[in-house]
């Protein structure tokens, strides 16, 4: 069944387009299908799910298609047109209680087709880094609150603290997972459905090392040996791809069999060379956290973070992990990823090589920080989301030729909008 996904998926694009893995890589099987949702438990385990709905705050009042809708493509961009719903059965959330349901986004996400790469260390304050091949949005390892000295608890805008003082950074999996559906995913106030961590769901669609239990509807790691390269997950604002998580074991050499990419971040609990923050509290921060934040690493009173407690568990916050290579610890041969939870590898689709970001897991197939991308890009993250198109551009994939659209027109000034689920020349 996978290899079968597989082998429509790389049809489903313009023949021209198969050497540009920027184009060839996205999931374009389920366009056509009305994305759905399960309500609660109740409605997941009869396997009835609906493909319109509303809470009272997000409303999804007709049918809207999973997805990618649309690929183009110029010199220099790539532009991806979608409605940002899952082409697995979304939710439940809470059993129907999360106060947020996804709704169809219909954005146009833009991405460079040659990727630089950044030069200093500049942080960047993240939030939305990427896309999956699917059309869903990929959001960094943190949930946007943090640690608030001043109130000796975490910021909660409900309790007028606003998001905190951006020195400890609380995780999103161990802050939110419980609010995450089978897929590992949830959406935000205004319905934007997305992934902080691996998409499992996607992974299993993909036919990378996933299996899919249709008694209880959950998807787990497969038990036997990996075989084969992860494909490509998605791609960074930066331009650079991010793959499942098994890779070959060399970077460079593709017949040196394929394992799990292990992360190069651990908890800071006195193994692998850590400071241990039981020990000693959170008055330090790690030495990525340090750079990246521009701060001494010895923080002040005003700075330091909660004792670790039940309540404020080791693992909370991002900074709570080190980066091993900071620890005497060795990269290529103590883990594989730097701090950017990547490497310069071959791959399939690369095998000349490329810069290429991994999701992390454990050797339980459980999520690992940093999940998907460290604090910082490795390439200039120009890609972003935009209003409309600019220049004339090539259309790779079309999901509904009867649909109201049109290509770009040739005009230099010309500009392509999404309106009324459609494109209109303007």
């Amino acid at each position: 069944m996978k290899t079968i996904l597989g082998l429509i998926l790389i049809g489903a694009v313009t023949a021209g387009a198969a050497a540009d893995p920027q184009i060839t890589s996205w999931f374009t099987l389920p366009s056509s299908q009305s994305a759905r949702i399960y309500r609660n438990n109740a409605a997941k385990a009869a396997n009835q799910p609906v493909t319109t709905w509303s809470n009272g705050r997000n409303a999804q009042s007709r049918p809207a298609y999973c997805g990618v809708q649309e690929i183009l493509s110029s010199a220099n961009w790539i532009y991806v047109r979608s409605t940002g719903l899952g082409s697995q059965i979304m939710g439940p959330w809470l059993n129907g209680y999360f106060p947020n349901l996804p709704t169809d986004q219909h954005f146009i996400f833009a991405i460079p087709r040659h990727p630089t790469v950044q030069s200093g260390n500049r942080f960047n304050h993240l939030g939305e880094i990427g896309m999956f091949v699917d059309g869903v949005r990929m959001f960094d390892a943190g949930d946007a609150f943090s640690y608030s000295h001043q109130n000796g608890r975490d910021a909660d805008p409900r309790a007028g603290i606003g998001q905190g003082d951006h020195v400890w950074n609380r995780d999103a999996l161990v802050n939110e997972g419980h609010t995450f559906d089978a897929a590992l995913a949830h959406q935000q106030n205004r319905g934007t459905y997305h992934y902080h961590v691996e998409p499992i769901a996607l992974r299993y669609e993909l036919g990378d090392h996933v299996d899919f239990d249709s008694s209880t509807k959950t998807y787990r790691e497969s038990s036997y040996a990996p075989t084969k390269h992860s494909p490509i997950l998605g791609w960074m604002q930066d331009g650079y791809p991010l793959y499942g998580p098994y890779g070959y074991s060399n970077s460079t050499n593709p017949a040196s069999g394929v394992r799990r990419m292990v992360s190069g971040f651990a908890l800071r609990n006195g193994a692998n060379g850590t400071d241990n923050l039981a020990q000693s509290g959170r008055t330090t921060l790690p030495a990525w956290a340090a750079r990246e934040q521009n701060r001494s690493a010895r923080l002040s009173d005003f700075e330091t973070g909660p004792a670790v407690t039940e309540r404020y568990s080791l693992g909370h916050y991002m900074e709570d992990y080190a980066y091993i290579g900071d620890c005497g610890k060795k990269l290529g041969k103590d883990f594989d990823l730097d701090e950017l939870n990547g490497r310069w590898c071959v791959t399939p689709e690369f095998p000349q090589g490329t810069y290429a970001y991994f999701t992390t897991i454990d050797a339980n197939g459980q999520p690992v920080y940093p999940y998907n991308m460290g604090r910082r890009y490795h390439g200039n993250p120009v890609g972003q989301l935009v209003p409309g198109i600019h220049e004339p551009v090539k259309t790779n994939f079309l999901a509904h030729a009867n649909a109201p659209m049109k290509t770009a027109p040739t005009a230099a000034n010309a500009k392509l909008v999404w309106e009324n689920g459609g494109y209109e020349a303007k």
